[in-house]
């Protein structure tokens, strides 16, 4: 990585600026800067502003002959890295016979039935080499670096093993040392209950937690815990014990709450303190106001909506109501095999009623607060991490305008550019 850059000019500097989530209506304030510029060294911002007032003639001297290199963003807009709070990252195999099964409309808990769903990618990751997973998911990382995602969530919870899921947290580990993408590993143990303790959810929970939790917790291989609390995959109680003894093994709680049936995950998450409540389709409106109450981040995921053809979660109103909401893409070969993050962002605005303005703040300063990172990512503000995105237009508001089209033109991670669309090239970690 380079020790200085400078970005100079840009049409637009959207800052979001903060260092926890916004909620409500200060989702709205991107603390935009015009004409601006962005001094950056040692792969973190020291100084934004407007260029006149920042980027002297004498200060331009200076730091060209101390081999600072200049980024020129006239006409373009500038926006803080997208943080993708939400995925199913490292994974083997495909589902493509299940998208066919969709059209004709099998819904997703019949396509489990017939042995689909995650049980299908079970088998697959548990026959894919640690090198294999390795390899397939270095690809998806170009892929959604070139959407602008600098940092990503990776879930495990296709082995429901020992061995599988230490080997998929271990892949996004080696993936996060050796890829420009930060990833941020989330256990999902509790992903779905395999065959082997077909009719025993609890005693599936007591072997994750006797024989897999402890090493995952002494070994570091995850920030995050997550259940998919859904009917007939993991109750309440069963959810709500599963993440109270992981987060007593230091790890922080999530969980996939109300997506298919309404159970009351969202208000499950608020009484747990998570970190998020991922999909909310079916929230209630009490779960609505606890996790606005208790600031809990609602990531919600407009893709799989789609995909799945559901309704979708209630974006206007959660956001009315004072709720920090995240956009994530929940990329997986399942129900949501896409990584476009401006699909992602049209949706949010044509079928969720979210501002443009929501929208980049949902998958900048909120999804990095998704992912307790807001500190250190997700603004463009002196101090934190130099991640940034160069559009090749002059707004922010051409990336739900171009309806999922990608306009990143440049990407610079840690103070350096990863990606470049002129010469299609990622550079290395």
């Amino acid at each position: 990585m380079s020790d200085g850059m400078v970005i100079k000019n840009a049409s637009e500097l959207v800052t979001c600026s903060g260092f926890s989530a916004r909620r409500g209506a200060e989702m709205s304030e991107l603390g935009i800067i015009k004409d601006a510029s962005v001094i950056i060294s040692d792969g973190v911002i020291r100084t934004v502003g407007p260029t006149e007032a920042i980027l002297s003639p004498s200060e331009e001297k200076r730091l060209r002959d101390e081999g600072t290199v200049f980024v020129e963003a006239e006409g373009k807009a500038v926006l803080p890295g997208f943080v993708d709070a939400h995925t199913h990252l490292v994974f083997g195999g495909y589902r493509e016979k299940e998208y066919a099964w969709r059209l004709q409309g099998t819904d997703y808990m019949e396509i489990m039935r017939r042995g689909g769903g995650i049980a299908s990618t079970v088998a697959d990751t548990r026959g894919a080499s640690f090198e294999q997973l390795y390899e397939s998911g270095m690809r998806r990382l170009d892929s959604m670096l070139q959407f602008g995602v600098t940092t990503v969530e990776a879930k495990s919870g296709y082995g429901l093993d020992h061995d599988t899921e230490i080997r998929q947290l271990a892949v996004s580990r080696e993936l996060d040392r050796k890829h420009p993408v930060d990833v941020v590993s989330t256990f999902l143990g509790p992903h779905a209950v395999p065959p082997e303790y077909a009719g025993d959810a609890d005693g599936f929970l007591a072997f994750l937690t006797d024989r897999v939790l402890p090493e995952v917790a002494e070994q570091g291989l995850a920030e995050f815990c997550d259940v998919f609390c859904e009917k007939d995959v993991f109750d309440l109680a069963q959810s709500r014990r599963w993440l109270e003894k992981a987060s007593a093994m230091g790890l922080k709680p999530k969980l996939h709450a109300d997506e298919i049936v309404p159970m009351g995950g969202t208000e499950l998450a608020a009484s747990v303190g998570a970190v998020s409540a991922d999909h909310l389709l079916q929230a209630s409106d009490a779960g609505i106001t606890a996790i606005a109450e208790k600031g809990v981040v609602a990531v919600l995921l407009p893709i799989t909506a789609f995909g799945l053809r559901k309704p979708y979660a209630r974006a206007r109103e959660m956001i009315d109501r004072g709720c920090a909401v995240a956009l994530a893409t929940d990329f997986n070969p399942g129900s949501c095999f896409s990584e476009s993050i401006p699909l992602v962002m049209a949706l949010a605005c044509l079928s969720m009623q979210m501002t443009p303005e929501e929208a980049v703040c949902a998958m900048t300063l909120n999804g990095a607060a998704a992912l307790d990172r807001a500190h250190r990512v997700g603004s463009i503000d002196p101090g934190k991490q130099a991640d940034l995105i160069i559009l090749e237009f002059p707004s922010y508001r051409f990336i739900p305008y171009h309806i999922g089209v990608n306009t990143v033109e440049k990407v610079v991670k840690r103070g350096a550019v990863v990606y470049d669309r002129s010469c299609s090239a990622i550079s290395g970690g």
